[in-house]
């Protein structure tokens, strides 16, 4: 493959998962790509567009932009920023012409990890044995990328059976700063969503983004068995 991809990490990756950065470059490696990390990457600006904060938000998403329009394709080891750099992105600069234009050039670049593998990957499984996971799908993942079925498609690939815990689409409770500003009720969501993944016999609850694998880890107590992690960690760990 002679295609140039930018890897973009997310600054949950680059500040607290560097594993789940390590394994989306050795799967698209694998899979053939020549792949670079592009040291400038800082925040794509979703916290500061979340909050409102859309100057700030401007600024950032006018630094990615620039620094990721020389690559054929931009992968993110996450939902969440893949929507914002996306779509948000376009919104952010409905009164800029100019750099409008250059967001929506830049948009049909930007591919979240499983997707991208979907569409130009073929991955085999390392052992014959069946692995039993549950997925869950992610707010923003699911609702603003568009993106279902590629993780599971991926999970399949590599030995994995898929037992679907109730309500996989529901909330894990992170939603970026209302993790903080409503604690409790958000406590109580992502106590939900471990039980449901726990109900469906699995042993491992799988996610595609960063946030969510915060969330639910940080909440899990010492009777919480099940193992959550996220994609692309367990796609390199059952890949050959």
């Amino acid at each position: 493959m002679t295609r140039k991809i930018a890897l973009f990490v997310t600054c949950l990756v680059d500040q607290i998962f560097p594993e789940v950065g390590v394994a989306s470059y050795k799967l698209l490696r694998r899979s053939g790509f020549h792949v670079e990390f592009p040291e400038q990457q800082t925040c794509c600006g979703q916290p500061f567009y979340s909050s409102g904060f859309i100057p700030e938000a401007r600024k950032l998403a006018q630094q990615t932009i620039a620094l990721l329009e020389p690559y054929d394709a931009v992968v993110i080891p996450g939902g969440s920023c893949t929507g914002m750099m996306r779509k948000d992105y376009l919104h952010l600069f409905d009164h800029d012409p100019d750099w409008h234009h250059r967001a929506s050039a830049v948009a049909g670049k930007f591919f979240e990890l499983s997707e991208f593998l979907f569409n130009h990957a073929v991955l085999k499984p390392k052992h014959s044995q069946k692995l039993a996971v549950t997925y869950h799908d992610s707010c923003h993942m699911l609702r603003v990328a568009g993106i279902k079925h590629p993780p599971r498609h991926l999970l399949e690939q590599v030995g994995c059976e898929i037992r679907e815990m109730g309500e996989s689409e529901r909330c894990c409770g992170f939603g970026g700063f209302f993790s903080v500003r409503l604690h409790e009720v958000s406590s109580a969501m992502t106590a939900h969503k471990l039980r449901q993944g726990s109900q469906s016999s699995a042993e491992v609850l799988v996610t595609s983004d960063p946030g969510c694998l915060l969330q639910m880890r940080s909440r899990q107590t010492q009777a919480d068995t099940m193992r959550v992690e996220h994609l692309a960690v367990l796609l390199e760990e059952m890949a050959a």
